[in-house]
């Protein structure tokens, strides 16, 4: 079975956002051909802001980090999980109003108090 990294989006507007993750995460599967790579639950919509999870498959990820070497290691975060976030905050950030990732893993274990 193939590794996901599963993130969990928040955002005001879920039509423009889920737009631009898909547009930016179709671009980069044409450029490392992949295939498939990537998928969005349906958003549920709370306090005025709209959550839903974003899975990606690792091997995606791998491939960016390989084409962009030094530059991927320059994105600010611990792990090529959190340089890849950074790396698709600041390409949907123009286009996307209000928005806000976080690993969904991470997410589920703090919230019990397990770090």
């Amino acid at each position: 079975m193939e590794s996901r990294l599963n993130i969990n989006v928040s955002t005001i507007d879920y039509d423009k956002t889920s737009k631009a993750l898909t547009h930016q995460l179709t671009l980069l599967e044409e450029m490392v051909h992949g295939e498939d790579d990537f998928v969005m639950t349906d958003s549920e919509f709370a306090f005025g802001w709209h959550f839903f999870v974003l899975s990606v498959n690792r091997v995606l990820i791998q491939k960016l980090e390989s084409m962009m070497t030094e530059d991927f290691q320059k994105l600010k975060g611990k792990g090529p999980d959190k340089k890849f976030m950074t790396w698709l905050s600041k390409n949907i950030e123009n286009k996307s109003p209000r928005f806000k990732f976080a690993i969904k893993e991470e997410m589920e274990s703090s919230k019990f108090g397990i770090f």
